[in-house]
């Protein structure tokens, strides 16, 4: 199965994706998120034989099928880790042509029960991407007081009623540890009353746990900034993203590297900006007949920005195109910001904290592109 894709179609947003990037026979390509290798395989066959594909993933089962399916051609390279780790890589350092990351949860890890991403499937509470590092959910939930927790809910999911699950939650591992994906969902539908509402009352809340058991947004803001510093000039940057956090996040980044702030009066002097990104258009989505096929499309937001330097400078047009149809709604405001899951077993590099956008999240669908 393609990453983030049914079985039978392409990955989400396939030719929107390739033509972003603007593959050119030469180049070096780093997909970031390999999943299933969808996107990397349109890259692939658009390179030459001089062409560079780079692949990373942090699951071992997508990095044991890039090895399988991609590692014997020599234009291949692949890498077990976060994109956040891509500056580390070695091959990266001879500079980039183009960087793609398909954020949030694959297809394969959404409809594995083991992995227990799903509130769907009964498995262990897990949620980890690489089960390998760090804390499962089950870990995290079994020692995190209910404020915490609720404060997880509510940064990452906007659940409002965050504070009421948290105390469940404390309650009832009190009694009995939750270790099964099923209990979780079932404990939670019982405190949330559903409603009018289509999404299952457990939705928002095991998206707000996996963000932040994996680091997402952490790791996001981390990579964008590296992929930004592996850039050739001219070189573009394509990002999926599901939800609004992750978008608000990739919008506001491009936003600020193509686009000079508002004039500040109190200023004496006005300092110099030079813009270092150019938005190519707008946040684009899933067409009607690719969403129709595949519904877990319908929430995919794609935006694509190309680096300036020597030869591709565009003035004060490099802001075009930032605005647009991915604006999140306005939530009650920023509570106080969850601290990340502590670091993982293996040797990684150690992340700064950072402040995320707390504005209300769309939701969809629970599976990338």
């Amino acid at each position: 199965m393609e990453r983030g894709a049914l079985s039978g179609h392409l990955p989400v947003m396939y030719a929107q994706v390739l033509d972003g990037l603007d593959v050119r026979g030469s180049g070096t390509y780093l997909d970031g998120t390999f999943g299933r290798g969808g996107h990397a395989r349109g890259v692939l066959e658009r390179l030459g034989p001089g062409g560079r594909l780079l692949l990373m993933d942090k699951d071992p089962e997508a990095i044991a099928v890039a090895m399988r399916e991609f590692a014997q051609d020599a234009r291949v390279a692949v890498f077990r880790g976060s994109f956040a780790e891509l500056s580390n890589w070695e091959e990266t350092a001879a500079g980039l042509d183009g960087v793609l990351f398909d954020l949030g949860v694959s297809s394969p890890q959404l409809d594995v029960a083991e992995r227990g991403f799903s509130f769907g499937k009964d498995g262990p509470l897990d949620m980890r991407m690489d089960p390998d590092s760090g804390e499962s959910a089950a870990q995290w939930l079994a020692r995190a007081d209910d404020r915490e927790i609720a404060d997880v809910l509510w940064t990452y999911g906007e659940e409002r009623m965050s504070r009421k699950i948290a105390r469940a939650i404390v309650a009832r591992r009190d009694a009995q540890p939750l270790e099964r994906t099923a209990q979780l969902a079932d404990l939670i539908a019982s405190v949330v009353p559903r409603g009018d509402q289509k999404i299952h009352p457990a939705t928002r809340s095991f998206q707000a746990i996996r963000i932040f058991i994996n680091r997402e947004l952490v790791d996001l803001e981390t990579g964008l900034d590296a992929a930004l510093a592996r850039l050739k000039p001219g070189g573009r940057l394509a990002v999926i993203s599901f939800h609004s956090l992750e978008d608000r996040i990739v919008k506001q980044f491009i936003a600020r590297h193509s686009k000079a702030p508002p004039a500040n009066r109190r200023m004496p002097v006005e300092v110099a900006f030079t813009p270092v990104l150019r938005a190519i258009g707008g946040a684009q989505k899933a067409t009607d007949e690719e969403t129709s096929a595949n519904p877990r499309a319908r929430s995919a937001v794609l935006r694509v920005a190309e680096k300036l330097g020597i030869g591709n400078e565009e003035g004060e047009s490099a802001s075009d195109g930032v605005s647009d149809t991915a604006q999140p709604a306005t939530g009650r405001g920023d509570r106080r910001n969850a601290m990340a899951p502590g670091e993982p077993a293996l040797q990684r590099p150690r992340l700064s904290r950072t402040r995320f956008p707390a504005g209300a999240v769309e939701l969809h669908a629970e599976v990338r592109a």
